[in-house]
C-alpha cells in the first residue's frame, strides 16, 4: 500500500455504493462535462443519512493520477467555508471518482449573464467569498504549508442552494512551504489562458499574486455579465478590454446594463478599482488577497447602505446578507 493510500484510506468508498448513489451512472444524472470528466449528481447513504453528493467520474486513461490524488490531499487538507467539501473517493476497476457534497446552484458561469437571478448585491457577496477562501488557501497560520489553486475561474466557483460561494478544481493547484509562502515556485505552466497570469506564462514562475490575477478575470466577468473565452485566439482579449476600458474611462461600455442600474456607484468605483489592479502587469502591483478581501468588503458595504436608503424594505436575498455579514464580522471580532 502506498503512503497516499495509507494517509487517505479512510475516504475510500466503494464503487458499488457509487453506482447505487448515481444510478450506475444514469445519463439523465449528469450536471456536468469535461474533455476528461463526467459529474453525476446522486444520493449517498452516509452515516446512515442519504446526503446528497456529486461524483466526479474521471477518464482513467487521460487523466493523470497525480492531479487525482493532489485534489483528494487538497480538500482532505482544507476546511473552509468557501471552499467545496469533499466527501470521499473511489479507486477500484479502473474507476476514479471523487465524490464532493453537491452544491444545488451549480457553477457561477452559468449565471454570468443572468442579473436577476443573480444581482449584483449577490455578485458581491460571491466574490467576497471567493476572496476569503483564496485567503484561507494563501496564508492560514495552521497549515505548515501555502497553496496557490493555478486554475481560479467562474466555472470552479460553486454556489450552494443560499448562493454560498465554494471554490473547488485543485487538481492543478501547487504547494509551498509556509515561511517561504512569498517565493516562487518554478513548475510547468497549466490552467486555463484567458485566466492566467502572463507573468506565468512567460517565465514559468507562478506565485500567490498568479492567483489574485486570475481572480481579476473573473471579477470582470462578474461586472460585465460576459465570460471570458479560453479558445479566443488571443488569449488575454478579455483582460485586455476590461483594462483598456476602465484606463479610458469608459467602464460603462462594458458593464451589463441591468447589472448597472443595481448599482451604487461608490460599490462600483471600489470593486472595478480592485478588478483593475488585479490585472496589472507586474506582480508587485497587484494587491495580496488580503488586501482584496478588504475592498471587495467595503464595496459590499457600500452597496447595502445604498440599497438600504433606497429601499426601507431589503430584498430576501439583501436582508441576508446583511444578517450574515453582520454574524461573520462579529464573529471575527472575537476571534
Amino acid at each position: 500500500m502506498s503512503s497516499f493510500d495509507n494517509k487517505f484510506n479512510h475516504l475510500k468508498l466503494p464503487l458499488n455504493d457509487i453506482q447505487t448513489a448515481t444510478n450506475n451512472f444514469a445519463h439523465e444524472n449528469i450536471i456536468g462535462k469535461g474533455e476528461y470528466v463526467n459529474v453525476y449528481k446522486g444520493q449517498l447513504l452516509s452515516s446512515g443519512n442519504l446526503i446528497d453528493i456529486a461524483a466526479r467520474r474521471l477518464d482513467h486513461i487521460l487523466y493523470e493520477i497525480r492531479y487525482v490524488h493532489t485534489e483528494i490531499m487538497m480538500l482532505a487538507s482544507l476546511k473552509h467555508p468557501n471552499l467545496v467539501s469533499i466527501v470521499g473517493f473511489c479507486d477500484e476497476d479502473e474507476e476514479k471518482i471523487i465524490i464532493y457534497n453537491y452544491e444545488a446552484k451549480g457553477s457561477l458561469d452559468q449565471y454570468l449573464s443572468d442579473p436577476v437571478t443573480l444581482p449584483w448585491t449577490q455578485r458581491l457577496h460571491i466574490c467576497l467569498g471567493i476572496a476569503r477562501a483564496l485567503s484561507y488557501i494563501h496564508y492560514d497560520k495552521q497549515r505548515s504549508f501555502s497553496v496557490i489553486h493555478r486554475d481560479i475561474k467562474s466555472s470552479k466557483i460553486l454556489l450552494d442552494d443560499k448562493w454560498e460561494a465554494k471554490l473547488s478544481g485543485f487538481a492543478l493547484s501547487t504547494t509551498q512551504p509556509a515561511a517561504k509562502r512569498h517565493g516562487l515556485v518554478f513548475d510547468q505552466v497549466c490552467g486555463t489562458p484567458c485566466y492566467m497570469d502572463p507573468t506565468y506564462l512567460e517565465s514559468a514562475t507562478v506565485n500567490h499574486k498568479s492567483d489574485v490575477y486570475s481572480l481579476g478575470v473573473v471579477l470582470f466577468e462578474v461586472l460585465t455579465g460576459r465570460k471570458a473565452h479560453p479558445d479566443d485566439r488571443d488569449w488575454s482579449l478579455f483582460a485586455k478590454t476590461a483594462k483598456s476600458h476602465y484606463e479610458n474611462g469608459n467602464l460603462n461600455d462594458i458593464i451589463h446594463p441591468d447589472l448597472h442600474k443595481q448599482m451604487d456607484q461608490g460599490s462600483l468605483k471600489k470593486f472595478s478599482e480592485a478588478a483593475y489592479c488585479c490585472l496589472k502587469d507586474q506582480r508587485s502591483q497587484r494587491p495580496n488577497i488580503d488586501q482584496l478581501v478588504f475592498a471587495l468588503d467595503q464595496a459590499l458595504k457600500l452597496q447595502l447602505a445604498h440599497e438600504a436608503s433606497v429601499r426601507p424594505i431589503l430584498s430576501p436575498f439583501s436582508l441576508f446578507v446583511v444578517v450574515t455579514y453582520t454574524f461573520i464580522n462579529y464573529n471575527h471580532s472575537l476571534s
